[in-house]
């Protein structure tokens, strides 16, 4: 369980220029100059614009845009693999950035844990040694290490799998090899870089649900990076989405949808399938106090598509929204649900 007085990740302010003497062109960029303009007059590119991003603790914090964006570059300066040209990366209250080598190599052991695209499986040790690897480096006994190791392989679903080599599993199984070696190291920050692209759909879905049921019990403040709609709207309590180093939006995954930013963010949700995305309380209208309860309900935070499903296949004509301990919140009809589903942008 993530300790409760984690206090976040808080980026403040951050740039990131690649090239010789970046710091000297973050006030022209503040003031204006863009990417294509420092890149053609000083050579430099723009990795990061003014990032302003908060992640609560326990929540998952989608970062997502197409190559190029920067989402990757963003994910890297939290454990400081690369060093910001100004700004401020606060973990837990602490500037990452203003740490010295002893105490960088002590938060990346004990504060982060990170899950690659490419798995970064050693081939030479087998399950079980891949999983206990963060915790030899922090010299924890095996006995001990090797205990909670395969806590976590059962928990991942790889149970009688610990002695087989990584060329002898598929590519869903060895990520959740390195999910299980990230998770052993009880990190409160998890990282995860594009953890599920290399996998095909089906296997992506069964990663995205596996992540999902731990993270109900682990409450680890995970920060996902993807270039999929679809999977940030389904994995992310919060989502930023990129554009050339800048944050276009972040809110929501119902604020994406329902209220995009510009028409950049508006192309990328018009496809999205809106009924399994937005919640049944964006769309509700108000009951009046004392409302008896008839027929057909969901509980809120339900998506339209479950809410339509009712009616389908029941007489109601409407569906009440309750809270968890039953209580009426709204209404929603047939007509109303299908006005959601349909864009208009």
């Amino acid at each position: 369980m993530a300790d409760q007085r984690f206090d976040g990740i808080k980026i403040r302010n951050l740039y990131k220029i690649f090239g010789p003497n970046g710091a000297a062109h973050v006030e022209a960029v503040r003031n204006g100059l863009s990417k294509t303009e420092l890149n053609e007059k000083f050579g430099l590119v723009l990795g990061l614009k003014d990032i302003n991003i908060e992640m609560p603790a326990g929540c998952i914090q989608v970062i997502m845009g197409l190559s190029g964006s920067g989402k990757s570059t963003l994910i890297r300066h939290i454990n400081r693999l690369i060093d910001p040209t100004s700004g401020e990366v606060l973990v837990n209250g602490v500037d990452v950035v203003r740490m010295n080598e002893s105490e960088l190599r002590d938060f990346r052991r004990h504060q982060t844990a990170m899950v690659f695209q490419k798995f970064a499986l050693l081939p030479h040790r087998n399950v079980l040694e891949n999983t206990v690897y963060g915790l030899d480096v922090q010299k924890i006994s095996r006995a001990k290490s090797t205990e909670i190791a395969m806590q976590w392989l059962e928990r991942v679903g790889l149970k009688g799998f610990e002695k087989k080599y990584p060329n002898q599993l598929s590519g869903g199984m060895q990520q959740r090899v390195g999910l299980a070696r990230a998770l052993s190291n009880d990190a409160p920050v998890l990282l995860m870089d594009e953890a599920y692209s290399a996998l095909d759909p089906l296997i992506r879905m069964d990663m995205q649900s596996v992540l999902l049921g731990l993270q109900k019990e682990i409450k680890k403040t995970i920060v996902f990076i993807t270039h999929d709609l679809d999977e940030a709207l389904r994995l992310g309590d919060q989502i930023a989405i990129l554009r050339d180093g800048e944050v276009i939006q972040q809110g929501t995954s119902q604020d994406i949808v329902l209220r995009p930013a510009d028409d950049y963010i508006a192309n990328f949700v018009k496809e999205v399938n809106r009924g399994r995305v937005i919640h049944v309380d964006a769309v509700m209208s108000p009951v009046a106090a004392g409302h008896a309860v008839n027929g057909a309900t969901v509980m809120s935070g339900s998506s339209i598509d479950d809410a339509m499903k009712l009616l389908a296949h029941g007489s109601a004509t409407d569906v009440t929204i309750t809270d968890p301990a039953g209580k009426p919140l709204g209404t929603v009809d047939l007509k109303c649900l299908a006005a959601a589903v349909v864009s208009s942008h």
